[in-house]
Order: structure tokens, then C-alpha cells, then sequence
């Protein structure tokens, strides 16, 4: 396995462990309860979303971490405005489960915190619609032009981001707005292209790995420089 491979599956994993929050859509339904820091008992459940979104945000700034290199290579100023927005969307994450873990707290101490949390899942709420329902269609746009204008991957890929990053736009703008609520069919359906494009992604760099191309030229071992470089001729000529 040449280092570009190991960088491409690396990648690769780091995308598809962003996935690992899915179960928060569940553990979380408590804290939509305005009552939940009313309540008594073991919050177990929560506890292990936030977890797993902590996962998700080390992930979010391991893709831009392991990508970076490579996609610069094509355009830097895109690339860095690519890690840039991974680790700020990595932020809102960690600063979502702050929130929670306040809420647990608040709920552990057994006072009358009602307003208290109401605040706090407003702000949980806030955060999560900026953090994973605007800043990922940005992402899609940089990462996706850097992939598409290098040729990393197959360009139906790219294509696929740049079509569901604006639907992605809409629901988190309609939803600033009060057009529907953030756990609904609606933003569901508009918020599930951009996840299939991630994960397409995700599973494209871990099973195939990155296309030959110019941009990868010194990259690979030297025993494999001049294929790559024969292969990406072979191509532009076509």
C-alpha cells in the first residue's frame, strides 16, 4: 500500500466515522423535552450521544487534517478554507455537547433549573442548525471543487455535493425562519443528500483511494511516481 493509498483510506474512515452521531437522533429525545432537567434517574443514554458526537467532531477535523495535503495541491487557498470550515463545524459540535452535558448536570442537581434549561437546549438547538446544517454544505462546496477540478475521484462524486449543498442551504435557512422545524420529514429529506454524498465519498477513499493525477505527482513511492504520471498523460490525452 503506497502512502497516497494510506492517505486516501485514512480519509476515507475519518468520513465515514462522521456517521457514528446517527444514534443521537434517539438518545437525544429527552432533551427536547423542555421537563428533562425536571426529571430524575440516569441519563445514560445522553451521556453516550454526546460521546459519540465527540467522535464525530475528531472526525470532522481529521478529514480536513488528512485531505489537506493532497487537495492543496490543486488550490490552497480552497483547501485551507476547507480545513478551516471542517474545524469550525468540529467546534459548534463540541459546543452542542457542552450544552448537553450542562443540561445533565442541571438535572443531577435536583433544583428547580427550568428556565435554566430551556435556555440550554434553545442553545443546543442553535448550534447544532449552524453547526452540522449549514457549515457541512460549505464543506461540500470546497472540498467538492478541489476533487472535482483534480480529477481525485470520480467527478459524478463532486457533482453530487454540488447539487445538495444548496438543499442543504435552504432547509437550515427555512428553518432559521420558522418554515419547519429541525427534527422534521422535511428537513430529513433535504439534510439526506448531503450525508449520501458523504458517505459515498467516505467509501469511495477507503475501497478505491484516490484516481491518478497530476496533483499526486511525488506523492506516491518512487517506484510508483512514474505510473502515476504515465496513467494522468494517458488521461489527458484522452
Amino acid at each position: 500500500m503506497t502512502p497516497l493509498r494510506k492517505t486516501a483510506l485514512a480519509g476515507g474512515v475519518a468520513y465515514l466515522l462522521t456517521f457514528v452521531s446517527i444514534p443521537t437522533l434517539g438518545l437525544y429525545e429527552p432533551v427536547r423535552d423542555a421537563q428533562f432537567v425536571l426529571g430524575d434517574g440516569p441519563a445514560t443514554g445522553v451521556i453516550w450521544g454526546g460521546v459519540l458526537e465527540m467522535v464525530v467532531a475528531l472526525a470532522c477535523i481529521a478529514t480536513a487534517v488528512i485531505l489537506y495535503p493532497v487537495v492543496r495541491r490543486q488550490d490552497e487557498a480552497a483547501a485551507l478554507g476547507f480545513a478551516g470550515v471542517r474545524v469550525l463545524e468540529a467546534a459548534t459540535i463540541v459546543a452542542g455537547v457542552v450544552l448537553v452535558m450542562a443540561l445533565v448536570t442541571l438535572r443531577q442537581e435536583g433544583t428547580d433549573p427550568l428556565a435554566a434549561g430551556q435556555t440550554l437546549v434553545a442553545l443546543r438547538e442553535w448550534t447544532f442548525l449552524l453547526g452540522q446544517g449549514f457549515l457541512p454544505a460549505v464543506n461540500a462546496l470546497l472540498i467538492g471543487s478541489l476533487l472535482y477540478r483534480s480529477r481525485l475521484v470520480p467527478r459524478a462524486l463532486p457533482v453530487i455535493g454540488f447539487i445538495r449543498a444548496p438543499l442543504l442551504t435552504v432547509s437550515a435557512v427555512a428553518t432559521l425562519f420558522g418554515a419547519w422545524d429541525q427534527v422534521s420529514t422535511t428537513s430529513g429529506l433535504l439534510s439526506l443528500p448531503i450525508a449520501v454524498w458523504e458517505f459515498s465519498l467516505g467509501v469511495y477513499l477507503t475501497v478505491k483511494g484516490f484516481r491518478p493525477s497530476p496533483v499526486t505527482a511525488g506523492l506516491e513511492d518512487p517506484g510508483h511516481a512514474e505510473t502515476v504520471g504515465e496513467h494522468a498523460e494517458a488521461r489527458a490525452e484522452r
